[in-house]
């Protein structure tokens, strides 16, 4: 039960960030851009978390896609974590145009937490 809930969650949170990146229009590449993220990166990313959240949300092989959605969100935190200890403090567009703040040891936390989640689905 428990497993299943933080899939949900976490499976709605990746929607929200994949969606909320293509809204953006072409603000998200610029931005992931910054951030350093490779062109095809960029191209696919907000797909791929809008099929790796819903296929949290439905369970579907949900150990192997809680093991993807693990793996996205350490690689995040270690590209946050990159930036933060060389002193750079780009914009984040990790939630589209929710999230367009400098970066922070709060985005560590978010991270952190969704990990959490992360795990707890692959129970």
């Amino acid at each position: 039960m428990i497993p299943d809930l933080a899939g949900v969650v976490l499976g709605m949170v990746m929607c929200l960030a994949g969606g909320s990146k293509i809204a953006m229009g072409q603000r998200w590449p610029q931005e992931a851009r910054s951030m350093g993220a490779p062109t095809l990166i960029i191209t696919v990313l907000p797909w791929m978390e809008i099929t790796v959240g819903a296929l949290l949300v439905t369970r579907v092989l949900a150990v192997l896609i809680g093991l993807v959605a693990l793996a996205m969100i350490l690689s995040f935190t270690g590209l946050i974590i990159a930036h933060l200890s060389k002193g750079r403090r780009p914009i984040c567009a990790c939630f589209g145009i929710w999230s367009a703040q400098p970066l922070g040891w709060r985005h560590i936390v978010r991270n952190g937490i969704l990990a959490v989640m992360a795990v707890i689905s692959i129970m």
